[in-house]
């Protein structure tokens, strides 16, 4: 769920997006030497686009396969019924499972597309009966196994 902006970004906060973008562990003083604002300045600046929700969280990105979540899969799920409940009913199913990375309510011929990771198929496919087998509103899905993973990120396009 998007905000509308409280405050307006310039470009001094779109180079600090940027750096944080890259990496969220970089000091302040080094962002304001990079940018050409004192680092207090910077933190007034990150504070408020936190608070405004421009900047969502500060999290670690893990390597799936080194925890032993070697496949990634994409799912399209099409739904018998979009009524408004239904549709949030399989918005929060889907949302809770731990193996779903991303969900997104789309237009077009799915109603859903999934990113998932799990460590082996039978686990994706235990995870297709609880999720798609066992539930009345799942018309049908279609599955793309990974071969690679060639960029995968959620950086957004910040710099002027």
């Amino acid at each position: 769920m998007s905000r509308p902006v409280k405050s307006p970004l310039d470009a001094f906060d779109h180079k600090i997006l940027a750096i944080l973008q890259r990496d969220n562990m970089t000091p302040q003083r080094t962002i304001g030497e990079a940018v050409g604002l004192s680092a207090p300045a910077v933190q007034r600046r990150i504070k408020r686009m936190t608070e405004d929700g421009v900047i969502r969280a500060n999290v670690a990105v893990l390597d799936p396969a080194a925890l032993g979540q070697s496949i990634t899969i994409f799912v399209e799920v099409e739904v018998i019924s979009e009524t408004a409940t239904q549709i949030e009913q399989a918005k929060s199913q889907f949302a809770a499972a731990p193996e779903i990375q991303q969900c997104y309510y789309v237009t077009g011929e799915a109603d859903f597309i999934l990113v998932i990771v799990v460590p082996a198929m039978a686990d994706y496919e235990a995870l297709t009966r609880r999720l798609f087998f066992g539930n009345n509103n799942v018309k049908r899905f279609r599955t793309f196994v990974a071969m690679d993973r060639v960029k995968v990120g959620l950086g957004v396009p910040v710099e002027r």
